[in-house]
């Protein structure tokens, strides 16, 4: 295959192919860039690599030339046949014409044999967030995730306590994975070019869970906190013993004055666990 902004467009011209805003649809034309993706991504012949949105197979072809094998869910099917030319010779590569967020997975995934299990794609920024939230909620059992995403979106996934990202969607990811930035990405490396740059971000999974004695508990106790962002603990968790949550925010130092954006995960996770109800 071929990277560069003039083959890309002959290829879709070639194709009849138009681009769908609804898909969220622009191909990476920068080799380098892709190169630099597959390389921090430790992807090799042990690894099974689901990827989201293969649009025209620019990040596909090099994905499949490193791993053992490659499983695309593409949702635009007119998408085929520039997909076709530029995989062409590569047999290691199966694409679903689907909907990732519709795919039974877990399903899908018992054809395969593997040692690691990585997702890595250039991911439509408007399903960004559902994407995960599906791999984890599905326990589709991923040892990383390798994800180009809107620049503002991914300083949220990585985003630590005392960031203005900070959010209760960082803290129920960084329950999960340790997460940071592999690299920025410019906007001019896209066919057609979108508004935003882009950041790429590394999600691995933990090696050892964070013991929660009531998980339903702490993930309604970090939505409830993050309710009203600019309120304090004391003003979100008014339905809550405040007293109990009190006596553990004293240990560190803080008390219910504090914002959630100011709590780290660990300290919620001590609010949840000793929180009886």
């Amino acid at each position: 295959m071929k990277y560069s902004p003039k083959e890309m467009t002959n290829d879709i011209a070639n194709n009849n192919f138009s681009f769908k805003k609804k898909f969220g649809q622009n191909f990476i034309v920068d080799e380098n860039i892709i190169n630099n993706i597959i390389n921090k991504s430790g992807v090799d012949k042990n690894t099974l690599v689901i990827e989201i949105g293969p649009g025209a197979g620019s990040l596909t072809y090099k994905l499949a030339l490193s791993s053992k094998r490659v499983l695309a869910y593409e949702i635009d099917e007119t998408v085929s046949s520039i997909l076709n030319k530029n995989l062409e010779g590569i047999n290691n590569v199966d694409v679903v014409y689907k909907d990732f967020l519709e795919a039974n997975v877990k399903e899908d995934l018992k054809k395969y044999t593997y040692e690691k299990l990585y997702v890595v794609a250039n991911l439509p920024y408007y399903i960004t967030t559902p994407i995960i939230v599906k791999i984890i909620e599905e326990n589709i059992n991923v040892d990383k995730i390798v994800v180009m995403v809107q620049k503002e979106v991914g300083n949220r996934f990585k985003a630590m306590s005392g960031s203005k990202d900070y959010s209760s969607l960082s803290v129920f990811l960084n329950y999960y994975f340790d997460i940071s930035k592999i690299m920025d990405v410019s906007k001019n490396v896209f066919i057609p070019k979108p508004n935003v740059d882009s950041i790429v971000v590394e999600f691995t999974k933990k090696k050892e869970e964070i013991f929660l004695s009531n998980r339903n508990l702490f993930f309604k106790l970090i939505r409830d906190s993050f309710k009203q962002k600019r309120k304090t603990l004391r003003n979100n968790l008014i339905d809550y013993d405040l007293e109990k949550i009190s006596l553990v925010l004293k240990k560190y130092d803080l008390d219910l004055t504090v914002r959630a954006e100011q709590i780290p995960i660990s300290v919620f996770v001590d609010i949840a666990n000793n929180y009886k109800e």
